[in-house]
């Protein structure tokens, strides 16, 4: 139920963004398309990079020059295109300490050390294990982040008092941007209806701030938070020492860092390819990643991931290639070289605008009808996850769910063991195991047996069963030292390939011969026992 749900409202946001037909083929109409859903991604991407690295507690240049560098790089060589990369929130609140503790050459450091590990990450291929994330997870995950991305809008609702002070808005100013927020959202609405010239949030962007501008509406705008006018960055070595206590400093930084930021951007790329219907490319995108932040920290960023919100914006405004998100990327810099008086006149209601329709739209609301139908766990594993996001961050969300869900499975295989028993023509008693021996059904397992009423002979027959882990290598042995104690003899029966090998590998099997079920011989194995430690 989950996986259908999850993919309904990727196909829902997909419908958003154009008719593309072959979007691999760069008409004159597509190459439109793309560029203008990246000039939307980088009008967005300029307050949040800013509000990010004040959040880091560096220069907003820092945030801008991340956004430009890794969003580049990984549009580039990225595992999905149409992924929008930068300065993002979930890393700003991790760097914020390292800054203050050791200052801005450490993060420097950090983010390439970062980048030196996503990489690796990406040639071992450890991105492959993002598939064991299950879908209530990615269900939370979803719905966490919308929720984080709203409450990050809702900075732009304050304004700085007489006394520098940060205020909640009141009276009329807060209805103003009230007001114009609502505009822009309607505009986005309501302009597909229209046209399909120019991408909804592009239009709401500009139709907004043409207002504001020419009616000099007092309300804030995007050089209120700083300004972002800049040349190019410049190769910058990380001015730290070369030393072990260095590495001591930055090691625990850059590994928490380059977790979050994998996982952040492995989930949006799963998320983005439920949009496009592609598969695959997670060890391609961990190496973009890693390039890319390596990059960066040589380049006076602040280092940066994968951005489920402007992602989202791309794929509501038409991007499905690479070509939106590397225009992005030079958009943003043309705005920091050429353009900054201008963009920071844009309204940051018409951007919270935006971001709340994106919200809207990445929330799936579909979750709250289908936690009535779907198991129990699942329903409190969404919830948790969603919980955790906002309250903590997204790894440890992303951990905590995999965890209660790899818990919930496990407790679910180990009520399921049973055994149905016979007596054979030789007077052997048969027990045929149902259900997997491991961890967690180790201890069910040995409850089925009666060593002092079974015949001389028992036969464990694991044609519906498999021995998974060192758990049920125990269980076996154990076993059979209570009917080697009572003078009887312990032999399995339809042991599989991976059965056979795990138990001959542990020395437990005293006849060394391949059985499998599926040729239909019953060879029997005797037990060897003492070498898992005599059932201790």
């Amino acid at each position: 139920m989950i996986k259908p749900t999850l993919a309904a409202f990727a196909d829902r946001l997909a419908r958003t963004g154009r008719n593309t037909g072959d979007l691999m083929k760069f008409t004159p109409n597509r190459v439109k398309i793309e560029l203008l859903s990246g000039l939307t991604v980088a009008l967005a991407l300029v307050p949040e990079a800013v509000a990010f690295a004040f959040v880091a507690g560096v220069h907003p240049l820092v945030g801008l020059y991340a956004a430009f560098i890794v969003g580049l790089i990984t549009a580039v060589i990225g595992g999905r295109a149409g992924m929008i990369s930068g300065a993002t929130g979930a890393l700003a609140v991790v760097m914020v300490s390292l800054v203050a503790l050791h200052g801005i050459e450490y993060l420097f450091a950090t983010v390439v050390l970062m980048g030196i590990l996503q990489i690796l990450s990406g040639i071992f291929r450890l991105g492959k294990f993002i598939r064991l994330v299950p879908h209530p997870v990615m269900l939370g995950f979803v719905n966490g982040l919308a929720i984080v991305i709203f409450m990050a809008q809702l900075t732009q609702f304050q304004i700085l008092d007489a006394n520098g002070d940060k205020v909640w808005m009141t009276g009329i100013p807060l209805a103003i941007m009230l007001g114009l927020v609502a505009l822009t959202m309607a505009i986005i609405w309501l302009f597909p209806k229209m046209t399909s010239a120019i991408p909804a949030p592009l239009a709401g962007i500009g139709i907004v701030a043409v207002i504001v501008i020419a009616f000099g509406i007092d309300v804030p705008r995007v050089g209120d938070l700083a300004s972002i006018q800049g040349g190019l960055p410049a190769f910058h070595i990380p001015m730290v020492p070369l030393t072990l206590e260095t590495l001591k400093i930055i090691f625990p930084f850059a590994l928490i860092l380059a977790a979050i930021g994998l996982i952040e951007s492995l989930l949006t790329l799963n998320l983005v390819g439920e949009i496009t219907g592609k598969r695959g490319g997670a060890s391609q995108e961990c190496v973009a990643q890693g390039v890319a932040n390596t990059v960066t920290g040589f380049f006076g960023g602040m280092g940066g991931c994968a951005m489920i919100g402007q992602s989202m914006i791309n794929m509501k405004s038409g991007g499905r290639t690479r070509l939106s998100g590397i225009s992005a990327a030079l958009f943003l810099l043309a705005f920091i070289l050429f353009a900054s008086g201008l963009i920071e006149q844009i309204p940051l209601a018409a951007l919270v605008g935006v971001m709340f329709m994106v919200v809207i739209g990445t929330f799936a609301w579909q979750s709250f009808r289908i936690m009535q139908r779907i198991p129990m766990s699942d329903a409190l594993v969404i919830v948790l996850v969603t919980a955790v996001t906002v309250l903590s961050d997204l790894a440890i969300a992303v951990i905590v769910g995999v965890i209660v869900s790899a818990l919930t499975y496990a407790w679910n295989n180990a009520t399921r063991i049973h055994a149905r028993s016979e007596i054979n023509d030789d007077g052997a008693k048969v027990y045929r195991i149902d259900g997997p021996l491991f961890f967690g059904s180790a201890d069910g397992f040995g409850e089925i047996f009666d060593p002092k009423s079974d015949p001389d002979l028992v036969i464990v027959d694991f044609l519906d069963s498999r021995v998974v882990d060192q758990s049920a290598l125990q269980a076996i042995e154990a076993l059979a030292l209570k009917y080697e104690a009572q003078g009887k003899s312990l032999q399995l029966r339809h042991l599989s390939r991976d059965c056979h090998r795990l138990l001959h590998r542990a020395g437990q099997l005293m006849v060394d011969s391949n059985d499998d079920p599926d040729y239909g011989v019953a060879v029997e194995y005797s037990i060897k026992t003492g070498p898992m430690g005599g059932g201790h």
